[in-house]
Parts: structure tokens; sequence; C-alpha cells
């Protein structure tokens, strides 16, 4: 009942607060490199009047020196001029107030609103050092197909329905815009009429708008040259307009000597061809694919995830047929052209899915585990049963443990997969205590000639104390973990657990053990009482 009464949100582990993150720039393709400069420079001015950030490091067109969150999305392969990263430097964590995951969360919708808006389809997304496992975001949406445009249209509707889900930040298609481009081709037969080479062509192409070397110089301070680059200056370098008359009037004003001395311009010789860019192509395990990513905003994936994809399954109907295929995934048919497109949802959503089932398999093969051993031992399955439950029981602590950390927290309380492996060791402790209870309560019956309810509550009361002693040491130890941004779930699950396992093992097992036959399953035979005193 966890998931659907969303009383106690899953998450593989939640946000930790860190020193440092970044702020990917990400303009659509063929932006120039100061329209980017001036998203850059907004963004930057915005985050300089925070006074927790020390110093900003702007890197522009490329990526920055790499780190963990680099080397998971990416960020070496920047090399364009559309893209920037800028790093932040914070104070330290032990002398700030709020954790960089709110200060990200305050600061995303206002950088956004600002600078995000200073020309169409740009991305500004807030990337922290991940606590958890390595993946490209929180939640990934795969796209499988045959037919390229096919999945670049499924993306972008993806992309849509993640920008419209609550709790949902920093959506991304990792697949190029196409965009518009001019190539320049060459007029063979005017440049062997004109008298032009067509390396002179090339290289004043070349010279004007990338720069080359054209002399050297000697120096008496080095040994050796020093080149001297040649290029048209910044301004003049840029295009009044993104359209073919532009070009061919900057074209114009570059002009050629011939072998006779007359001056050519550029156009006469070359004619210009508007075309469309090759997007970049994208596959895995040789399957043409695409990403769509979003991260989320200090909640747990799964419920995004599920209304993201209930809104796919009832809007997509009017182009698709969707199918099920797995917990999560689609399989999606257009009817148009009868071509497949599979959505399979990876990241730290399938990160978490993975770790909670296999977690959840360990914690019930331990619990069938120590059944079937108390089987063996005591070679009662109702006995058993009685160890079993209280163990179980112990869960309701850890449950109702996250939901008043929950309550008094300023952030979220989740139960993580840390909590899980709490979870495991919270069945040796409480098992314990309930086998110690029944193995003395055996004792007094076989040895003392004790009946079943005396037998019990002096056993129950004798092993009262040791119990709470050991649940002290166990919650005075946890506590020291409960603080941590990874290890708070394990410390929680250990504090509330024990607590819970403790009123299981002397309450609700003594009760169980009244009710059940325990003369038959100690063989217990009346005998003159004896004194328990004595040996």
């Amino acid at each position: 009942m966890i998931a659907p009464t969303e009383m106690v949100l899953a998450k593989m582990l939640p946000g930790k607060n860190n020193d440092t993150f970044s702020i990917y720039v990400d303009m659509a393709n063929g932006s120039s490199i100061e329209q980017t400069k001036s998203v850059s420079d907004c963004v930057v001015g915005f985050v300089q009047k925070e006074k927790e950030v020390l110093d900003t490091e702007v890197f522009l067109g490329m990526g920055s020196p790499l780190d963990f969150a680099g080397l998971i999305k990416g960020s070496h392969f920047k090399n364009s001029e559309n893209v920037a990263e800028i790093v932040l430097n914070l104070t330290k964590k032990h002398h700030r107030e709020e954790p960089s995951y709110f200060m990200v969360q305050r600061m995303r919708p206002l950088v956004i609103q600002s600078c995000a808006s200073l020309y169409p389809n740009t991305n500004i997304s807030f990337v922290e050092p991940p606590a958890g496992p390595p993946v490209l975001a929180a939640i990934v949406a795969e796209v499988y197909g045959d037919n390229a445009e096919g999945i670049r249209n499924l993306a972008d509707r993806v992309s849509v329905v993640f920008k419209n889900t609550k709790g949902l930040v920093d959506v991304d298609v990792m697949q190029d815009e196409i965009y518009d481009t001019f190539e320049v081709n060459v007029n063979n037969e005017k440049v062997a009429l004109s008298g032009v080479s067509i390396k002179q062509l090339n290289d004043i192409l070349y010279l004007a708008f990338e720069g080359m070397q054209i002399a050297v110089k000697n120096s008496n301070l080095h040994n050796e040259q020093i080149p001297i680059y040649l290029s048209l200056s910044k301004d003049s370098k840029q295009f009044t307009t993104k359209d073919i008359t532009a070009v061919e009037f900057k074209l114009a004003s570059l002009k050629l000597m011939n072998n006779m001395g007359m001056m050519i311009p550029v156009t006469e010789l070359v004619y210009v061809v508007p075309k469309k860019s090759n997007p970049m192509i994208m596959s895995k395990n040789l399957h043409q694919m695409t990403n769509v990513m979003a991260e989320t905003d200090m909640v747990s994936q799964v419920y995004p995830l599920i209304e993201a994809r209930n809104v796919i399954l009832n809007t997509f109907s009017d182009t698709y047929e969707s199918e099920k295929t797995g917990l999560f995934n689609l399989q999606l048919k257009d009817k148009k052209d009868g071509s497949v497109y599979k959505l399979i949802w990876d990241g730290e959503m399938e990160v978490t899915l993975d770790t909670f089932v296999e977690l959840g398999a360990a914690f019930i093969a331990a619990l069938i585990l120590i059944f079937l051993l108390m089987v063996i031992y005591y070679k009662s399955y109702t006995l058993s049963g009685i160890i079993l439950l209280g163990s179980f029981l112990s869960i309701i602590g850890v449950i109702v443990g996250h939901w008043i950390m929950d309550v008094f927290t300023s952030d979220t309380f989740f139960l993580t997969a840390t909590s899980l492996i709490g979870f495991i060791a919270l069945i040796g402790i409480s098992s314990r205590n309930s086998l110690l209870l029944i193995d003395f309560t055996k004792s007094l019956m076989h040895e003392k000639g004790m009946h079943k309810a005396e037998a019990i509550a002096y056993a129950t009361a004798t092993r009262a104390k040791p119990i709470f002693l050991t649940a002290a040491a166990i919650i005075l130890a946890s506590t020291l973990l409960a603080g941590d941004a990874v290890f708070g779930g394990l410390g929680v699950s250990l504090i509330f657990g024990t607590i819970a396992a403790v009123v299981a093992s002397l309450i609700v097992v003594p009760v169980l053990l009244y009710i059940a036959d325990l003369e038959k399953h100690f063989q217990f035979h009346e005998k003159k009482v004896v004194s328990i005193f004595e040996p």
C-alpha cells in the first residue's frame, strides 16, 4: 500500500548537499557564439547576486574540465558555438543554511524565465553532482524505431508531455534541431575563364571566416618563429540576416585578383545553395534511437513517470496504437504507415526499480530462510510462523518512522535503497528477540514444570531488560546515520524498526504464544513444581 497511498515516497537516494553545481546552456543548433554568450551572461548576472556563490566560471563553446557529473552527462563532448557550461562554487555546506538542492530548486524557474526566453529553443538545465547511480537523468524515455523522422516526431511529443507533467524539470531531447544552412559551390567554368585558381578561392573563404597563417615574425626571445594570422574582424564576419541574400552580399565584398590584375568578386565564381542541416544519428545496441530526458524537482520519480505514461496512453491514440510491454514500457504503432516504435524507460527510475525489486526479493528470501530454519529447529510451523510474524511487524515501524521524519523535516524524506537494507537487518534483530523468548519459555516448561501462562509471563519479564538494552544500543548507534544524506534511510529504519520489533517481541509474540498449544509443541508433562531458583 506504500505506492498507491503515497504515504511514503520511494526514491533511489535523496538529494545531496554539494559545494558546487553546473548550469548547462544549450542553444538551438546553428546559433552563433555571440547569442550563446548573451544567454550565459544573463545567467551569470543572475547567479552572482546569490550571497552563497563564491565564484563562477564560464566555458563558452565547450564543456568544463571533466568531473563526475560531466562524465555521466557527456559534457566533455561539447565543442560547438551553441553550448556553454557555467560552474558555480558555493560556500561550504556547513556554513550555509540552504542546501544546494533547495538553491537549485529556487533559482531554476527564475533563471529560465529571465534567460531562456532571449532566443527560441534555448534550454537551460541545472546539473548537480549525483548522490546516486551514474545515469543520464532521473527519467529517460528511449524512443526506438527504424524511421528517423518518426523517431524525431515521437520524441518531440514525449518531450511536450514531460514539460506539462508536474514535478519534471530540465526536459531535453538528445537530438539535433534541423536548421537552414547555405552551401557554397564553385562554378568551375567561371573559375577557369577568370584566371583565378581554386586554391585562391578556398584560401580567401577560409582566411576571411576562420583565419589562417599568412607570414611569420622572428623574435630575439624565442627560437621558433611566431606565426601571424589574418582574419576578418568580429563585426565583419557577422551576417545581417539569416537568408541567402545576406550570404551573397557578404561574399560579394570579398574580391580576388586574377593573373591580369583584375579584382573579381567571389560571388562571380560561386553559387550559394540553401540546404538543411544533417542531424546526428544516435543508436544503442545497433538500433536507431533517441533519448528524452527529464529531472525531478525534489519529488520521487515514480509518480511523474506514471502520470506521463498515462497521458501518453490517453492522448497519443490519435496517431498511434498503444500496447503495454512489461511493467512500464510501451509499443506504439503508427496508424498511417504502420511503423513500430518502442518507448523504453531508463535512467534513475530504472535503476531504482531494479534495486527495489532485488532488495525486496532479498527481504522475502531472508524471511523464508528464517522460517525454514525455525521449522527445522522447533519442528513446528506454528512457532516458526509466530517468529516470522514478529519480524514482519517491524516493517510497520519503518514506514511510520519515515512518515514521521517526512512531517518534521523541511524536505521530503524518501524511502530509499538504504531503507530497504534496514528492512533486511531488522529481520535478524526481531527474530532473535522472539527466538530467545520462545526458547526461554520452553526451558521453563520442561525443566521447572511451569504451565504455559506462567512460563510465558516469566520469560517475557526476564527477557524484557536485555531486549530494551539491546534496542537502546541500536537506536543510539543509528542516530549517527539518521542525519546523513545517503544513509539517513538506514538510520531511520533501524531506529523505528527496532522500536516496533521491541513492541512485537514483548506484546504480540507472548499473546500469540498463549493462543498456541505450547503443551503439544513442547510435549509438556505435568510434574512436581520446582522452584525457579533451583538448578
